[in-house]
């Protein structure tokens, strides 16, 4: 046989197989199946796609989705005002979407390819430090919540700098009150990781299991540890309560994964190594912690003045009150030695 036969054959094929079926059937048949058996997160998919991808792709015809009408919807998202990393994610989504219909060949081309607008500027990522004074009037907000677990909640991924979903999901199996650590069986890298608890997180713990046996809820090991007493089921998150409470003292823009950052930043300010500090995060790669390099500066200039002292005296700086200027003027110093 030919190859303009066999060409032609699978052109037919390709035809057959994809005129019909809209974005919408090869989301709900194809795609979103296959998330769910290889994504942590396919529910997230399935909200993506109902709230911002069916009305304007739901029902066009899988195979004449083109470029133009990517850069309509981009346009659009941004005429909604969402933020740049909000509309990059949609993106990212739909990208990922079309590219599982390109390798099953449902799709010759993949349309976000050849959208002029691929992807939003977001700037320098903005992280956020709380203050000691700040934490503090972050707890008394959380305590004052009628959330039953918020200022533990709160509390905890402050004293462990945990991941929000690692201590929102976690049950008392996973505490190992003997040596100190809390296991993570699927951490956000897909490994599995240990937190290191201090004698504060230890006795937080201990606090929080003597409220649930208050509140008449099991605590036995196959048990979650923030359980929520209307479905005796792990929250589905904290965010709400949370979002409440900084609202009382004016914390809007602060995030719960502040908490980790702040975690890492007071690590870091009280002696803390970076190697050390990606070790406590649960980091895979340093790379992820060097986001935190920024904070080491005063702690440096600090071990900067160590050479400084192990070559002079403290006699050498009380010798003129201008340095620069005393030697501006005298070409001979520049011939001589700092070193005596």
């Amino acid at each position: 046989m030919s190859a303009f036969n066999n060409k032609k054959i699978k052109s037919i094929w390709y035809l057959t197989r994809s005129h019909k079926m809209t974005f919408g059937e090869f989301f709900y048949d194809k795609y979103y199946p296959f998330s769910q058996s290889t994504k942590r997160r396919s529910k997230l998919d399935w909200y993506i796609y109902k709230k911002h991808f069916e009305i304007p792709f739901g029902k066009k015809i899988l195979s004449e989705i083109c470029g133009e009408n990517i850069d309509v919807w981009m346009t659009e998202q941004i005429g909604a005002q969402y933020k740049p990393s909000t509309v990059n994610k949609h993106v990212g989504l739909l990208n990922r979407i079309f590219n599982v219909a390109l390798e099953w060949e449902y799709i010759k081309t993949n349309p976000v390819s050849k959208a002029i607008i691929k992807k939003l500027p977001t700037g320098d990522h903005v992280q956020r430090f709380l203050a000691p004074t700040e934490i503090r009037d972050l707890l008394d907000a959380c305590n004052r919540s009628s959330h039953p677990y918020l200022y533990h909640f709160i509390k905890l991924l402050l004293l462990t700098g945990a991941r929000s979903s690692e201590m929102r999901l976690c049950k008392w199996r996973d505490l190992d009150m003997v040596s100190s650590e809390l296991f993570i069986g699927l951490s956000k890298n897909g490994r599995s990781r240990r937190i290191i608890l201090s004698e504060a997180a230890l006795n937080e713990f201990s606090v929080i299991k003597l409220k649930s046996k208050d509140l008449g809820l099991p605590i036995n090991g196959d048990n979650w540890v923030f359980i929520n007493p209307k479905t005796n089921r792990p929250y589905t998150s904290m965010h709400l309560a949370f979002n409440r409470a900084r609202a009382t003292i004016g914390f809007y823009s602060v995030r719960i994964h502040d908490l980790r950052h702040t975690y890492a930043s007071l690590l870091i300010n009280n002696g803390a190594s970076i190697y050390e500090v990606k070790q406590l995060l649960g980091h895979h790669h340093i790379s992820m912690t060097e986001r935190y390099a920024h904070l080491f500066p005063n702690t440096l200039k600090e071990r900067s003045e160590i050479v400084a002292t192990s070559l002079f005296t403290p006699s050498d700086f009380k010798k003129s009150e201008h340095p620069l200027s005393a030697t501006q003027h005298d070409p001979s110093h520049h011939s001589k030695s700092p070193i005596p």
